[in-house]
């Protein structure tokens, strides 16, 4: 299916945590061709706000034909969103980009901040031996409803959510030896993730989080750094929304 810009109704619409939102959306088509770590782009009501905002799918239920997107409000067009309510439509355009290649060996997901929401689905697709690993800065949101999936263990910076420190350090804690690491999150995160990764030769999956304009890889606002030359662009970049966001580690330099 072509993505094309369309309108959906909202089902329905709550906060999770402070400055954290779920919406639920009535969208069928999407919902049936959508896969774990991709996204959409949605469209504020703001004339002046002409670029779409891109927000990763935590959750599809193709048999109610429902997106679950959980948003963090960041900026006018994000806090625009977080003012709709159920009955309201809203515009979109996805599935968008590449999701996660789902393998048959252990898996560790890694979400950190509002990483973790995209992980959720993969949770639920992966049939997999499963070892989730969520960090939080503070408030804790969705840990919960991992539960189901696999064995969750929590991270915070102050040790008040399960280990003291990042996702990181609960990897090193728990240990992940032989598993694949599918991983979304801020940049610095990623990075680490990639180096643990690579000196354990551990196989790797990560969702590059990125500012984006078209969401099709058109405009090329949304290049990466990548350890081969892309035929698109004839460089070492490689367009986030489109070849992405999800990367195996190897494929890019996020020095």
């Amino acid at each position: 299916m072509k993505p094309e810009r369309k309108e959906v109704r909202i089902v329905k619409q709550e906060l999770l945590a402070a400055d954290i939102y779920s919406m639920v959306l009535d969208a069928p088509e999407i919902a049936r061709e959508a896969k774990a770590g991709q996204f959409v782009s949605l469209y504020c009501r703001d004339g002046s706000r002409l670029l779409p905002r891109p927000i990763s799918i935590c959750e599809k239920n193709d048999g109610e034909g429902t997106l679950r997107l959980v948003y963090r409000t960041v900026g006018d067009g994000t806090k625009e969103f977080s003012s709709y309510a159920a009955g309201e439509t809203v515009a979109l355009m996805g599935p968008l980009g590449n999701g996660f290649e789902k393998r048959k060996e252990r898996a560790v997901l890694v979400g950190g901040g509002i990483g973790i929401p995209p992980m959720l689905q993969l949770a639920k697709e992966l049939t997999c031996e499963k070892t989730i690993v969520l960090g939080y800065r503070d408030e804790v949101f969705l840990a919960d409803e991992f539960e189901p999936y696999g064995e969750v263990i929590l991270a915070s910076e102050d040790g008040t959510h399960g280990v003291k420190g990042n996702v990181l350090d609960a990897i090193r804690h728990y240990g992940v030896e032989g598993a694949v690491i599918y991983a979304c999150g801020p940049l610095p995160m990623l990075r680490g993730i990639k180096e643990y990764a690579t000196a354990k030769h551990l196989i790797c999956q990560l969702s590059l989080e990125e500012r984006m304009a078209c969401g099709i890889g058109a405009c090329l606002a949304c290049v990466c750094r990548s350890n081969a030359v892309d035929p698109h662009t004839n460089v070492k970049k490689k367009r986030i929304c489109k070849e992405g966001p999800v990367f195996y580690a190897e494929e890019v330099d996020l020095s």
